[in-house]
């Protein structure tokens, strides 16, 4: 298994959700056993000798290899969702998409002052999501180790917006 198996296997839908908008379809990533198992192992090797406290990550589709590698690397999950979709008392950050806005929030007492987190989404595009989420994390005192990314839209220079950060990518497109 070779990264340009995971490329390779990514289906690339244009004009979804909206003209000129081509949507990295990760299915076929998941579907295929060895693929995503080799995607958690890949995401999982910078931490195995120091992992986080905890995997936090991004509704929706970041929540699949967030939930696989907090167990991969035996910690707590923590996701980060739309507005409205969390029950406890919650924080709130706006941010805009590459085809308009959007919400997210996360518990309050989601995590502890110091406690070391690593972020982690399917998608790095305009950088707006990751960003937000970014300053969920530091509002609660978070000691962000990564921010790491299947597939990265190189030429929307999302990374730019993260240049605090530690940012890794599998894939850049």
């Amino acid at each position: 298994m070779t990264i340009k198996d995971v490329t390779a296997a990514i289906r690339r839908i244009p004009d979804f959700p909206a003209p000129g908008i081509v949507y990295i379809d990760i299915t076929p990533l998941l579907q295929n056993q060895q693929i995503f198992a080799y995607i958690i192992e890949l995401l999982a090797a910078n931490h195995l000798e120091n992992p986080p406290d905890y995997v936090a990550a991004l509704d929706a589709r970041g929540f699949i290899f967030g939930g696989a590698l907090a167990c991969q690397l035996g910690c707590g999950f923590i996701p980060i969702r739309k507005k409205g979709k969390l029950p406890h008392k919650t924080i709130c950050k706006s941010y805009d998409l590459e085809y308009g806005s959007a919400e997210i929030e996360i518990h309050q007492d989601a995590i502890q002052p110091g406690n070391r987190v690593l972020l982690v989404d399917d998608l790095l595009a305009t950088g707006g999501t990751a960003t937000a989420a970014c300053e969920l994390l530091k509002e609660l005192g978070a000691h962000i180790v990564e921010v790491a990314f299947v597939v990265e839209l190189g030429f929307l220079a999302g990374k730019k917006k993260l240049h605090e950060y530690n940012v890794h990518s599998l894939i850049v497109e």
